[in-house]
């Protein structure tokens, strides 16, 4: 078996593909593509042959399976067909869009040098080519594979052994922002840490993701984790690495990090200089966060929540989807940043919470700004494209308009008193480079072309030289159009038409029945020297045409050049007032941010919360801001709101805890997680759903909430249940917020009993958190004669003519009962199964035996359903079903009918 014919199953070295081109019998270009591939094996190599990139062998079948083109083949290789498709050039950024949402890496492979240079150095010689840049889902910049409002971060994470135990932290880049960014971490956290940023691409040493310890965390990311060598992340160098990519002499002025920081940071670095080859994003100077400044969530509770996405993946029903009313992209990504960092710092909390009553405040100047804020571009992905030499004359046309907007904005801001955050923001807006704003204003076309070689982006004078080049182009135009009315005149061919195409440039074009005066006679011969003939046309050319094509092409070329001069220096422009545009355009996001919550507590009446460093958390009037949105589009009645108070009473130092019965389908899920939901919105810095909220930071946040299984680990629903159990009970704190829900129900009564009133009691004693604790189990409720912090609260119910009505309202006290057999005849099960359901459990509410289960097999028919399909087969039909086939609708009058069906009734009941 061959290497290549291995490459389905084991993929090749640098070293094997090295050897097989030296050995193989392949043609130049092949072998130019064998050691390019050789050089990426990790990437599919999208190889540049004319307007198409083209991919080879293994590379070819993986493609062509992933992106539904067709596989063909080009020639053999080893006596075997060597597989082969392609994508054109123009469409290459929906095809790559595609390959990186399935995880794949491109290595994207050009031609660097003319045709005309390789010709010159023989016949048989190939156009040097080489990867110019890789393509992977952390390190994407084009707007077509980006998501306006969704971050893309590249994390990296490294680990750094020490005298004591061993450093963790985590480095994320957005490179098409720019943002960057360092924290600490450790085992315990690191998942929650990593989920928290979303990163698109996590790369790490080989030697942790082989770490069996940790081999949990990277299960759950999947292809997000990706492998790269130890030395990478080599902590001795890290810190030259970083202080040579921002060309800087000591880091220093940057602040202080952790070895395991400047590890991380520097690989995250290098792994950009290593994907972008020879360009380098405009990144920020990297930024410090603590872990103790945000929120901690772990994953399980920030899946339970639905916080950006729900349980199955989707956006719509999330937090973030009811909550975003931002009109900006930057805006958006801001929020979502938010919701998934709360703050734990009241101050901070408050500058933000400040700028939404001042806007609330102000509804003109709110109004005012969200209008102009929607004419703001994405600043930031048009400068980082512009930097790494990806972008368009449209990406500087984004930048004049969002330095147009920008203007626009601070001008509406400067007539009021400001509250901090908006103020600072203001002063970011001002600091924008007015000349730049000019400078582009006065250089740019109102229409401008997506690709800088297509020309035509620089408006009419703005530059003397290239006035003259394009008016000496348009009079050729005219020129052309004249020579063609002289030639049909001078031939008598009213159908002659001067055409172009890029064979022959310009051509004189006639119909073949009319070129006689052309080629017939003297004087046509001498004029008009024939081209081409076609089919139905033939085509000719004179001297003086082909003077004047030369004259336009020089024209075209002379403008085009001049224009891609002016091109670079604007670019040159932009770049240099990197720091100053990210700044404005972080400003504009604070502001867009600040208005859309604004017109959210407006729309939906939400309140300001007081947020500070008590143990408080005292909600009145509480809404589930989901749930809420969607009651009200599908017009099923009002949300009922519902008041908690975990606040410390009497001389309790700590908060507490409720203990929630209720019956299923009472809303003691929507009620507990509603009351997390809010806590996140205050300490993200937002108004709430309620008519009052008083919330002391909360430091952690756990919730678990429902069911699930982790069969690919080998855990059951229960062992899933005690895991996420165990994290709680072993990291809450007496500032954190507990919600749990039915702990324990996964086994035998007896143990689950026995799990629940233990956790309970550790909650209160150990943990002393603030809680909400829901369960069937009404034996629990005793503990608060025992627990001092511990109260009852239940789902109110009422039964009406045999039906119970869930009112979703919270009291004080315990439920006496589930009315677990109600809800399942809601949910259609069968009358026979409701009926025996029943029987079964008045027997084991009235039984005093040790097995109540032991008196009903006695007692009781097991299966009632089977046992009346014997008695119907043993008796035949009812009497009933005697007396309605006796019965002849068309001979009764109205009254008789009505008086058959009396008896019929009567019979049914004496049953």
């Amino acid at each position: 078996m061959t290497q290549f014919e291995r490459l389905s199953t084991e993929p090749l070295n640098a070293t094997e593909l090295a050897s097989e081109a030296s050995r193989a019998s392949a043609t130049p270009m092949m072998e130019q593509y064998i050691e390019i591939k050789a050089n990426n094996p990790d990437s599919l190599l999208f190889y540049r042959m004319g307007d198409f990139y083209e991919l080879f062998f293994e590379d070819a079948v993986a493609a062509s399976r992933a992106l539904g083109i067709t596989l063909t083949k080009r020639g053999q290789h080893m006596g075997q067909d060597i597989a082969m498709c392609g994508v054109p050039i123009h469409a290459a950024d929906d095809y790559l869009q595609k390959l990186i949402g399935l995880g794949f890496r491109v290595a994207v492979c050009e031609q660097i040098e003319d045709p005309a240079e390789a010709r010159k150095r023989g016949s048989k010689s190939v156009v040097k080519r080489d990867v110019v840049r890789l393509v992977t889902p952390g390190t994407i910049t084009e707007e077509k594979l980006l998501v306006a409002s969704e971050s893309n971060y590249l994390m990296a994470l490294a680990r750094v052994r020490g005298a004591a135990e061993a450093q963790m932290a985590l480095a994320w880049i957005d490179i098409s922002t720019g943002v960057f960014r360092l924290a600490e971490t450790d085992p315990s956290r690191l998942l929650a840490d990593i989920l928290r940023i979303d990163p698109r691409e996590l790369i790490l040493p080989d030697t942790i993701f082989h770490d069996a310890e940790l081999k949990p965390v990277f299960d759950v990311l999947g292809r997000v984790a990706v492998p790269q060598p130890a030395v990478l992340f080599d902590s001795a160098t890290a810190e030259g690495r970083i202080a040579r990519y921002f060309g800087v002499g000591t880091l220093d002025g940057f602040g202080t990090f952790s070895r395991a920081e400047l590890a991380a940071a520097s690989a995250a670095t290098a792994y950009v200089e290593k994907t972008q080859i020879a360009e380098r994003p405009p990144l920020g100077r990297p930024e410090r966060e603590s872990g103790a400044s945000t929120l901690f969530i772990d994953p399980a509770t920030r899946g339970n929540l639905e916080l950006t996405r729900t349980l199955s993946g989707e956006r719509d029903g999330t937090l973030l989807k009811v909550i975003d009313r931002t009109v900006t992209g930057g805006g958006a990504r801001l929020l979502a940043e938010r919701l998934m960092s709360p703050l734990t710092d009241p101050e901070r909390i408050n500058k933000r919470l400040d700028s939404i009553s001042f806007l609330l405040d102000e509804p003109g100047l709110c109004g005012e700004l969200r209008a102009s804020l929607k004419h703001v571009p994405d600043m930031p992905r048009a400068l980082s494209r512009l930097a790494l030499d990806r972008g368009g004359p449209r990406d500087l046309g984004a930048i004049l308009q969002g330095l147009e907007a920008a203007r626009g904005v601070a001008a509406y801001l400067e007539r009021s008193l400001l509250p901090e955050e908006l103020g600072e923001a203001l002063a970011d807006l001002k600091n924008l480079p007015l000349q730049l704003e000019s400078m582009l204003g006065n250089m740019l076309a109102q229409e401008l072309p997506l690709l800088k070689r297509d020309g035509g982006f620089l408006a009419d004078g703005a530059n003397s030289e290239l006035d003259e080049v394009r008016a000496l182009r348009d009079q050729s135009r005219k020129v052309i159009a004249g020579l063609q009315l002289q030639y049909a005149e001078e031939t008598g061919i009213k159908s002659l038409k001067i055409k172009h195409n890029n064979v022959l440039g310009y051509f004189i074009e006639v119909t073949a029945g009319n070129a006689a005066p052309m080629i017939d006679t003297l004087e046509g011969k001498a004029r008009f020297i024939h081209r081409q003939t076609m089919a139905n046309a033939m085509r000719f050319t004179t001297t003086e045409l082909a003077d004047l094509e030369s004259r336009i092409a020089n024209a075209a070329d002379q403008a085009l050049t001049i224009e891609l001069e002016a091109f670079d220096r604007m670019v040159a422009a932009v770049t240099s007032e990197a720091e100053a545009i990210k700044a404005g355009a972080r400003a504009l996001s604070i502001i867009d941010v600040g208005a859309a919550l604004a017109l959210l507590s407006e729309e939906w009446n939400y309140r300001r919360p007081i947020v500070d460093d008590s143990r408080m958390f005292a909600i009145e009037g509480g809404r589930h801001p989901v749930v809420e949105q969607a009651l009200r589009r599908q017009s099923t009645g009002p949300f009922i709101a519902n008041d908690c108070d975990l606040s410390p009473h009497g001389t309790a130092e700590f908060g507490a805890l409720w203990l929630l019965t209720g019956p299923n389908m009472g809303g003691k899920s929507t009620f507990l997680r509603q009351n997390a939901l809010i806590a996140i919105l205050a300490q993200m810095g937002s108004f709430v759903p309620a008519a009052s909220a008083h919330i002391g930071v909360v430091d952690r946040l756990f919730s678990r909430v429902g069911a699930s299984d982790d069969l690919a680990r080998g855990r059951s629903t229960f062992m899933v249940e005690m895991v996420e159990t165990a994290a709680i009970l072993n990291q809450a704190t007496d500032r954190s917020l507990v919600i749990l829900d039915e702990i324990g129900r996964g086994t035998a009564t007896f143990d689950g009993l026995s799990i629940a009133w233990a956790a309970v009691e550790h909650l209160h004693e150990a943990n002393r958190c603030r809680g909400l604790f829901a369960t069937h189990f009404h034996e629990l409720t005793v503990l608060s004669e025992k627990l001092n912090r511990l109260s009852n609260a239940t789902m109110k119910v009422r039964e009406w003519d045999g039906e119970v009505i869930f009112l979703h309202e919270v009291g004080p006290g315990a439920a006496d009962r589930s009315y677990g057999i109600q809800v399942a005849r809601l949910a259609g099960l069968p009358d026979s199964v409701v009926t025996r359901a029943r029987d079964v459990l008045a027997k084991l509410e009235d039984s005093d035996r040790k097995n109540p289960a032991s008196q009903l097999i006695d007692d009781l028919p097991l299966f009632q359903v089977a046992v009346r399909r014997e008695e119907a087969k043993r008796t035949g039909s009812s009497k009933v079903e005697e007396a309605l086939k006796a019965i002849n609708p068309d001979d009764m009058t109205p009254r008789e009918a009505l008086d058959a069906l009396y008896a019929l009734k009567k019979q049914l009941s004496t049953k």
